[in-house]
């Protein structure tokens, strides 16, 4: 999918980045992102993962063709009693609900703050929602701080029993982005 200077969701994408599934043309050798395990993670394992059906790997490459970030997204479950009573309300009573992991999420270094992480994580939801199973909200670990704020200012929410997990039920998402699209008169993205 081509996030170029997109702003859905109030998110700046700065960059053109276009995000694709990664393949073996991508340059992970050189790839750093400053997380030594994450870096280490999508030079000798991603690959492992991907062959075991574990996760899925999508990056984000810039112009140059390098890659400016990636992702893992697979299947996970969200037990109802982690949601807030008000959201729960609404809900059938399944003690499960279907929903995507972002496992792993990194910005190489030198494309901090142009606006990957964004563009890889709108590119989740668009998966995620398009996707024949149903998903309910996608998760992710924030790993610090940091992390947590960006996960909040996309929309996320915090996990009742596990405060460093945040949710983002996707039809909530995917609306907004509908939403946004027709008002900047902005057709489907397609990828």
């Amino acid at each position: 999918m081509d996030w170029a200077s997109g702003t859905d969701l109030g998110v700046p994408v700065t960059g053109p980045f276009v995000v694709e599934p990664l393949g073996s043309n991508h340059n992970r050798r050189s790839y750093t992102c400053g997380v030594e395990p994450l870096d280490r993670y999508f030079r000798e394992q991603v690959s492992q993962d991907i062959r075991r059906q574990l996760s899925n790997c999508f990056v984000a490459v810039d112009t140059p063709g390098e890659v400016a970030g990636y992702y893992t997204l697979s299947a996970t479950s969200l037990p109802m009693t982690d949601l807030a009573p008000d959201e729960a309300r609404r809900l059938p009573r399944y003690p499960l609900l279907p929903a995507g992991l972002i496992g792993r999420l990194a910005v190489a270094t030198r494309c901090a703050r142009q606006g990957p992480g964004a563009a890889l994580i709108l590119d989740a939801v668009e998966r995620v929602a398009r996707a024949d199973p149903a998903i309910f909200a996608l998760i992710v670990d924030a790993k610090d701080d940091n992390a947590g704020r960006f996960y909040s200012h996309l929309g996320f929410r915090r996990l009742i029993s596990r405060p460093s997990s945040l949710y983002w039920p996707v039809a909530e998402v995917a609306g907004r982005l509908s939403e946004q699209r027709e008002v900047t008169g902005q057709g489907k993205r397609t990828g």
